[in-house]
């Protein structure tokens, strides 16, 4: 076939693609109002890890899995809006790794709310204010966040899912490199690139600010600066890439969680969040972690808090494989409980196990 006759045919391939599309759509819609009727929420973390895995399964190439997937969640994040849309709240501004973070997660058709801390999400989300938020909770390089942990401990919401986004690093700015004086970033940025930035730079002046989105706010708005983020915020403020991926650790991965009022239905590859503290006495927590370990419960990461109400008290956030409703989940959670002074299922959700 000529060049000419493949392009046509593509046409025509498209056109039927346009077609089922909006004929799935049509679905959606109907589905929405039974949603509506039931009072069931609109984002099901169970359904879209069945459908992606449906999608994968189903592929025979030469599309690989991957962009399938990308595929699919933007024509879900479209069916949210068919629904209802969906508001969305996460760590601000505009250009945030947290903003990457929840559209890769979400797509483009429904509504992001920044906000100003990861408090105010979680408040938010409790009012009602967002369907939905996204809080980073663990980073391979720095470790879990503070400030979520203690939001974990304050709010009544539920997690209903996790993502796991690749967090890379670029030099963003509008000179050319020799002509950079000041340098804009996070100080955990800056540690994260500290060998790539001694290594390039001799002079330039490194200046921590409280986002990498106002770093590239900043670099855009004064001559001979740069900023180190991410390429959503090169986009926002009309920078371009000098240098990427300048982190020092190339596996540097930040894990996030979804957050809302309700958590989801099993899948079959789940884990569950728990929130516990235990009596200030000798192994109190290793009462904890031998009953884990005599019902065969796999840990995937637990971290401790200080009690705001009691001296020399903690709190302890653990998620492990396995949903709530599992027989063996449950007999565990049992008798954790009589260790424990206090034990608050924060939700069961589907295990991410790709990188977005």
């Amino acid at each position: 076939m000529s060049l000419e006759e493949l392009r046509k045919r593509i046409d025509e391939l498209d056109h039927q693609l346009v077609q089922l599309l909006n004929e799935r759509a049509r679905v959606v819609i109907e589905i929405g109002k039974l949603k509506n009727k039931t009072g069931k929420a609109v984002y099901a973390p169970d359904r879209e890890k069945e459908v992606l895995a449906k999608i994968a399964e189903a592929n025979k190439g030469p599309l690989p899995d991957k962009c399938l997937v990308a595929i699919w969640r933007e024509l879900m994040s479209g069916s949210f809006v068919l629904e209802r849309p969906l508001r969305i709240g996460f760590l601000g501004p505009k250009g945030s790794f947290s903003h990457t973070a929840a559209m890769l997660k979400f797509g483009q058709s429904v509504e992001y709310e920044p906000l100003a801390d990861i408090t105010s999400i979680f408040d938010e989300v409790s009012k009602g204010h967002c369907d939905l938020g996204l809080a980073p909770i663990e980073n391979t390089t720095g470790g879990g966040v503070i400030e979520t942990l203690d939001a974990l401990i304050d709010s009544d919401v539920k997690v209903c899912a996790e993502v796991l986004m690749a967090i890379h690093h670029n030099l963003l700015g509008n000179c050319p490199l020799e002509k950079i004086e000041k340098i804009y970033s996070k100080p955990e940025v800056f540690a994260q690139c500290r060998n790539w930035l001694s290594a390039t730079f001799k002079e330039a002046q490194t200046v921590p600010v409280a986002s990498t989105a106002k770093a590239a706010q900043l670099a855009s708005e004064e001559p001979n600066s740069a900023a180190i983020g991410s390429r959503v915020a090169a986009e926002l403020y009309e920078l371009r890439i000098i240098c990427e991926n300048i982190e020092d650790i190339a596996n540097n991965v930040t894990r996030f969680l979804v957050i809302s009022q309700e958590d989801a239905r099993p899948t079959g590859e789940d884990k569950t969040a728990i929130l516990f503290s235990t009596a200030h006495k000798a192994g109190a927590l290793a009462d904890v972690l031998e009953v884990f370990k005599r019902y065969n419960i796999n840990l995937t990461n637990i971290e401790s808090r200080p009690s705001k109400k009691r001296q020399w008290e903690y709190y302890f956030f653990m998620d492990f494989v396995g949903h709530r409703t599992e027989k063996q989940v449950k007999k565990g959670l049992e008798e954790t409980r009589k260790h424990c002074l206090q034990l608050s299922i924060l939700g069961s959700f589907p295990r991410a196990t790709e990188l977005l």
